[in-house]
């Protein structure tokens, strides 16, 4: 089949950087002066930079540095930009920079480089590249004070925090927005070791076309159709890419937890903070939620200097950037979240590392608490002065902090999970991930009535709640199953139940808005570098790690939690028969599996929740 795609422009499809810009040339009204140059690499490898001075420049300024794979010569003058306006405005000296290999900087481009040998003078990563901008910039940008700092959100983000790990020694704070942090445990392209089918196929694709953003043509509006046509994964090189895409090709050769994955993740990398760390996450982030909060956890046990920070918020991935931030898909905030990020937080952050403006008190933790809609500070995250409480599953549905007994009706529910009719993960149709009218923004947020009628879809919720619950911290699910199958995936969901008749907002009125939520893929249940197949029928324990939250059930409200083994096409199907390479599987090891979930004195199926006094 011929491979057809479409190039488009970052602007066009707005995503990564989480702001909408159009193109535009600098204007005699604009507040920045503009020029372009082509930095020279240690390699002798050329980075196409786009710099932008204030005009009528009176004293000498910061760099402020963004590096990305998304293209940056649309960039406008950065007062226009909604992003880092607030800081426009105050005065730093801005770069933005095309990293190797794409738009129209030289050399090759890496998804995900890894770190370079420092024995090599000549080897280079996204660490060393940033120096040799800053060292240039130091030396041929009049006027300026000595400083940079970098900030970015996603893969901008990463380029962030690697260049922090390595720092210029003029290179003083950075803010880290939406980090991958570990492509196999969670992020982009795995939860769980589940595969992230959808997106890392469409995102692959995206970036290593060609040197620009690029969309796969589909011929379907609801991919959820042409995935199930796909069948077997072998069918995308054998059928539609023919081995176009290096990272598609590493995936199907690195189906576990092996070295490719484990030297790529930041733990591997990450030691102490050299120097002053921002880290920002959504609590709706649909890309890289868990990036950031994996990376501010690694530096706090070696942050000797109080140099490590975090920043929680009710967005969508990059959606503090754009936007005043008061709603997301059907939840209002009441609050500007995203304009005080940018104006409270990110502009004082910067201006005090940068140009010595401000008080420099920063709290340890800046969370957007939900439900009770209010900030709060916090000294650690997760917070230390909270309760561990157990909510257990129950017969008929049932959900409540007291455990099964003895006496419970049933010891389990039970539902057919067939990888030839796969729950969907949102309403259908599912548009391509960054095609025109895609829904993939806010999908987190979603009213999670569509999959009720299902019958592989279970479902347990407490009686009305008399009192606020709140949650601060970690979420874990401990679900006891078992499978007809030999390998299963298990998707749980922890959901906040509004009232039937919530008269505040009466179409909100039942809604069921997922807190936290994970898949966990079953061969990996003893460990995800040597998976094993499932017994048949045996019980067995899954401890699955839902993130983060610090949401307030209110009084009023239900809290419920839904199960189910197939979340299709953002996680690929399952065959439900074992086999050691799932991108190597066939259209017969795809099987139907019944599978049952335990709430019994024996095996008590729970959400762990961090419940707040």
């Amino acid at each position: 089949m011929k491979l057809l795609f479409i190039r488009v422009s970052l602007f066009g499809i707005l995503l990564f950087n989480g702001f909408s810009l159009k193109a535009q040339q600098v204007k005699p009204d604009d507040k920045y002066n503009r020029r372009e140059e082509m930095i020279t690499m240690r390699d002798g490898i050329k980075l196409h930079t786009v710099i932008f001075s204030p005009k009528g420049q009176t004293e000498k300024l910061p760099f402020l540095i963004l590096r990305t794979p998304y293209g940056v010569n649309e960039y406008p003058s950065p007062e226009k930009q909604g992003y880092v306006k607030d800081m426009a405005d105050d005065g730093y000296i801005f770069v933005f920079q095309d990293i190797r290999g794409r738009y129209l900087s030289e050399g090759k481009y890496a998804m995900m480089r890894f770190s370079r040998d420092k024995s090599n003078a000549k080897a280079i990563d996204e660490a060393s590249d940033t120096y040799d901008t800053i060292d240039w910039l130091l030396k041929n940008i009049p006027d300026n004070n000595g400083r940079a700092g970098m900030y970015g959100i996603s893969y901008d983000g990463w380029t962030t925090i690697i260049a922090a790990l390595d720092p210029h020694p003029a290179l003083k704070a950075v803010s880290e927005q939406a980090t991958p942090s570990d492509m196999f445990m969670n992020d982009d392209l795995h939860h769980n070791g589940a595969f992230r089918l959808s997106y890392a196929f469409e995102y692959a694709f995206m970036e290593e076309i060609s040197k620009t953003d690029s969309l796969y043509q589909f011929g379907n509006y609801d991919t959820y159709d042409w995935y199930l046509k796909l069948g077997p994964l072998s069918n995308m090189n054998k059928k539609y890419i023919h081995g176009k895409l290096p990272s598609w090709n590493d995936f199907t050769i690195h189906p576990n937890y092996d070295a490719y994955w484990k030297k790529q993740a930041l733990k591997s990398r990450l030691d102490y903070p050299r120097l002053a760390i921002q880290h920002v996450s959504g609590w709706w982030d649909q890309e890289d939620m868990v990036g950031p909060q994996d990376a501010y956890k690694a530096l706090e046990k070696k942050d000797t200097k109080n140099q490590n920070f975090i920043v929680l918020g009710p967005w969508r991935h990059g959606g503090w950037a754009g936007g005043d931030g008061r709603s997301l898909g059907n939840i209002k905030f009441e609050e500007p979240t995203a304009t005080y990020f940018r104006k409270e937080i990110q502009a004082k952050w910067f201006a005090w590392y940068l140009k010595d403006k401000g008080d420099g008190k920063f709290a340890e933790v800046i969370s957007f608490q939900t439900g009770s809609n209010k900030w709060k500070n916090y000294s650690a995250w997760p917070p230390k002065d909270v309760a561990t409480k157990n909510i257990y599953f129950h017969s008929n549905g049932k959900l409540s902090f007291d455990k099964p007994s003895a006496k419970e009706a049933k010891p389990f529910d039970s539902y057919v999970s067939d990888p030839a009719k796969p729950v969907p993960y949102r309403a259908r149709p599912i548009e391509e991930t960054y095609g025109p009218g895609s829904r993939w923004y806010t999908w987190l947020t979603d009213d999670q009535r569509f999959v009720d009628s299902r019958p592989d879809v279970l479902t347990w919720k407490t009686d009305t709640l008399t009192q606020d619950v709140t949650i601060t911290g970690d979420v874990i699910a401990k679900l006891y199953a078992a499978t007809t199958g030999s390998d299963a995936d298990w998707v749980v969901k922890l959901i906040d139940v509004y009232p039937e008749n919530y008269k505040k907002e009466p179409k909100m009125s039942g809604y069921q808005l997922m807190i936290a939520d994970d898949v966990f893929r079953g061969r990996f249940r003893k460990s995800f570098s040597t998976p094993e197949a499932i017994t048949p029928n045996k019980v067995e324990v899954y401890t699955i790690d839902l993130h983060a939250a610090d949401h307030v059930f209110k009084k009023g409200h239900k809290i419920m939690v839904q199960v189910q083994s197939t979340w299709f096409p953002i996680i690929d199907r399952n065959p439900q028969k074992y086999v050691p390479n799932i991108f190597e599987a066939k259209e017969s090891d795809y099987q139907p599996a019944t599978q049952k979930v335990y709430h019994s004195a024996q095996f008590a199926s729970s959400i762990e929740l961090p419940v707040a006094e």
